[in-house]
């Protein structure tokens, strides 16, 4: 694999990232512990050396087994977890303040069995706590080693710049790395994040790098499917069958499909391949239930798409025209 600095630090990522949701659940759609400990030894032998998991992925379960499997390899490993959804019923044990921000990363420690977090997310704002206090903590927890480097997820782009002025102004750690949707199909972060990251030298490690399978070409339109993540998940997730099945994201299978029929690869491999491809992006996380899928994933760290190969994706899942964006790119280009 190849690697990337993580955002503006001296950190090297594997420029794919394994994802660990579904490491633990007892349904058809997820991976049980023994399979998910050899996708753990493959992803790592084939090169990979970035983990991601969260203390909310299966109740705790996921962290629970990457800290298995990683007993013996740990310093080898940049290992990211997460806080700030519900751990239980307590109305405490959910949001960015002091409290759980310290209950839940020691409660992780022990799950993942280290004594520290190469990077440590808050996995979504808090209305409730002030973000000082957050950043604060966040702050106390580089400084005592517990962890090493921080990041953001699911913020909006107004919420990242506000917390990364308050970093600044207090002397605290600074996000390096932010979490994010991001695909073909899903290209909304580029109106405000793409400018925003780079400018202030943030490493993406985008989610979702393929729709929530639906550019993995499984699905065919007018074709609801009964079975898979987008079938099974509801109308309010991300991945809904309701979000995905419209005419602009047929046109980016179609355009998917092209180029992995001509390079002899699959929709996946094309798919992963664009999105790292993307300047913004410092690794991608891939989120495997099988075996057979991380084989296949694997393959597109080395799969590099021409620049036509690029701009036919991009022509095919461009953005819809929102102001002041496209007033500002026109005038842009004009003063250049």
């Amino acid at each position: 694999m190849k690697y990337n600095r993580l955002g503006n630090t001296g950190l090297l990522t594997t420029d794919l990232t394994l994802g660990t949701m579904i490491f633990g659940e007892q349904n058809e759609r997820s991976t049980p512990e023994a399979e998910a400990l050899q996708i753990i030894d493959r992803y790592l032998d084939a090169g990979g050396n970035h983990l991601d998991t969260a203390n909310v992925y299966v109740g705790g379960r996921s962290e629970e087994i990457v800290g298995k499997a990683l007993k013996n390899r740990r310093h080898n490993v940049i290992l990211a977890t997460k806080v700030r959804f519900p751990m239980s019923s307590d109305r405490n044990e959910q949001g960015l303040s002091r409290h759980h921000i310290i209950q839940q990363v020691e409660a992780s420690l022990r799950r993942l069995q280290t004594d520290y977090i190469d990077l440590y997310y808050m996995h979504g704002p808090d209305p409730l706590t002030p973000i000082a206090e957050s950043l604060r903590v966040f702050d106390e927890l580089v400084t005592s080693g517990k962890v090493r480097y921080i990041g953001v997820s699911n913020f909006k782009a107004w919420q990242l710049m506000k917390a990364l002025a308050v970093s600044d102004a207090h002397g605290y750690a600074r996000f390096v790395a932010a979490q994010y949707q991001y695909s073909l199909v899903k290209r909304d972060i580029e109106y405000e994040f793409e400018d925003l990251l780079r400018a202030e030298g943030v490493g993406l490690t985008p989610w979702g790098a393929l729709g929530g399978g639906f550019l993995s070409g499984k699905y065919k339109r007018g074709e609801k499917p009964t079975l898979g993540r987008i079938a099974t998940t509801g109308d309010e997730t991300e991945e809904a069958w309701e979000r995905r099945s419209n005419e602009r994201n047929w046109a980016i299978i179609d355009a998917v499909g092209t180029i992995a029929e001509a390079r002899g690869v699959t929709y996946s491999q094309v798919a992963l391949a664009w999105v790292r491809a993307q300047p913004m992006t410092s690794s991608v996380i891939i989120g495997v239930r099988t075996l057979d899928q991380l084989s296949d994933n694997l393959a597109a760290a080395t799969l590099d798409l021409t620049s036509d190969e690029l701009a036919t994706l991009h022509q095919a899942s461009t953005l819809p025209e929102l102001y002041p964006y496209r007033m500002i790119d026109v005038y842009t280009r004009r003063q250049v």
